[in-house]
């Protein structure tokens, strides 16, 4: 008989960083009957193998898998070998062409490979839905298309979109939400986990097992990752993604890139960090407790341990101190000097509370000053004027120390070099006085 926590603790664990669940109610009921029979629950998430190389937004799911994983509940990670010959609509303006069957069963097992980076290999159902959809009759595909209605496909909002736009949309398209929903059928599933723009195809399943007499399966959504830039979606073709293979130091470096604000966001939903450790964390950092930096760091160790080895993840934050920290610059760094009265504001820091504040990206709190990074990038050559250098600051591709900026007004010790960077462009930066 399995051994699992008590209830609270267990919807504890499954709530962080969870969109939406439909319903609660019905995830407590079912845990409250696996704690009470020792029965462990029946967990699926399905992928079409369309895109074989996985980037951090892609894990966020994968991750409240492991976590019904760790609660010792028996997770089914689904290759959608069947449904990726149709192509999911999720999202397309334009039919997706469908893939050949041999893209099919490469992505498949590059897939395999990848998702063991967080689930564990021994405690993981990995199926195919071809097993079940290549018995499939004319007749079987006849009566799953008769429990679902037209309209109640065209409320899906980008088959409703095309509809009104007058796009085609292809006849299997509409069968995929079928497809997808027959899957909780098949493998009488309790949980399903997706995306939030999973949302229409996971609550099919719920109304098709309904259908088929069994059980409806709790819906867990889980929300949709920014990427670097902290605005858009993490996309490899947006430039703002950190891939699973990339090189530890590189991950490393992408990680210690992102906003203090949106370090709390990936905590949540990269790592198995507990949701009260991450608000004592938070605690810490506003009261000064703790520097956000020496958190982000950690949060970097743990994600690039989390894809290669404890090691690893060592020797990047090693290697990135030594690039990035005043005690490891890069020697062969252009050097330039900058006089500190021409871009400084203010010998008093503004308080924060009155919508002022500048940004902190030193840890030695003595003797600072306050400083223009619009300014400071244009008198090191970066940019022309200190227009283009607020818009720099604003699209979020300047570095100092590590820190992406975020505000126009910068926190630091005068007495030590700043390595700044901006877009592709990396210099030392000495601050002198006149």
């Amino acid at each position: 008989m399995a051994n699992f926590l008590p209830v609270d603790e267990q919807l504890a664990y499954i709530k962080k960083g969870a969109a939406e669940i439909v319903k609660e109610s019905e995830l407590r009921a079912k845990l409250e009957r696996s704690l009470k029979a020792g029965k462990p629950l029946r967990v699926k998430l399905g992928m079409d193998p369309t895109a074989p190389d996985l980037h951090l937004g892609h894990t966020v799911v994968l991750r409240k898998l492991k976590h019904f994983q760790d609660l010792g509940h028996t997770v089914i990670f689904l290759i959608g070998d069947f449904t990726g010959m149709i192509g999911d609509p999720t999202g397309r303006s334009a039919t997706r062409p469908p893939l050949s069957r041999e893209q099919i069963e490469q992505n498949a097992e590059t897939y395999k490979a990848q998702v063991f980076k967080i689930l564990s290999p021994e405690k993981t159902v990995i199926d195919f839905n071809s097993r079940w959809f290549s018995k499939f009759s004319a007749e079987d595909f006849i009566r799953l298309t008769a429990k679902y209605t037209v309209s109640q496909i065209l409320e899906r909002e980008d088959f409703h979109k095309r509809f009104h736009d007058e796009k085609p949309i292809a006849m299997h398209e509409l069968l995929y939400p079928l497809a997808q929903g027959y899957d909780s059928v098949a493998l009488e599933a309790d949980v399903e986990l997706g995306g939030t723009d999973q949302k229409f195809n996971l609550l099919v399943g719920r109304e098709l097992q309904r259908a088929y007499g069994q059980e409806s399966q709790v819906v867990l959504t889980t929300p949709i990752l920014e990427g670097l830039d902290g605005v858009n979606k993490m996309s490899k073709s947006l430039g703002n993604a950190i891939g699973i293979h990339e090189p530890p130091l590189e991950m490393y470096g992408k990680i210690m890139s992102v906003s203090d604000e949106m370090m709390w966001r990936y905590y949540e939903l990269l790592t198995d960090v507990r949701s009260d450790q991450i608000a004592t964390m938070k605690q810490d950092a506003s009261s000064g407790k703790a520097h956000p930096m020496a958190l982000k760091k950690e949060l970097a160790r743990t994600i690039v341990a989390d894809f290669h080895s404890a090691e690893a993840a060592t020797k990047a934050a090693e290697d990135w101190a030594k690039q990035f920290q005043k005690d490891g610059v890069p020697e062969n760094l252009p050097e330039v000097r900058v006089d500190i009265a021409k871009i400084k504001i203010a010998d008093v820091m503004p308080d924060p509370d009155e919508g002022g504040g500048a940004q902190n990206i030193t840890s030695n709190m003595s003797g600072l000053e306050i400083l223009r990074a619009d300014k400071l990038i244009r008198e090191a050559g970066f940019v022309v004027s200190t227009t283009e250098g607020s818009r720099r600051v604003k699209e979020r591709a300047v570095h100092i120390n590590g820190h992406m900026i975020e505000r126009l007004a910068i926190r630091v010790c005068p007495t030590e070099p700043l390595v700044v960077r901006v877009g592709k462009k990396i210099k030392k930066i000495i601050l002198t006085s006149s």
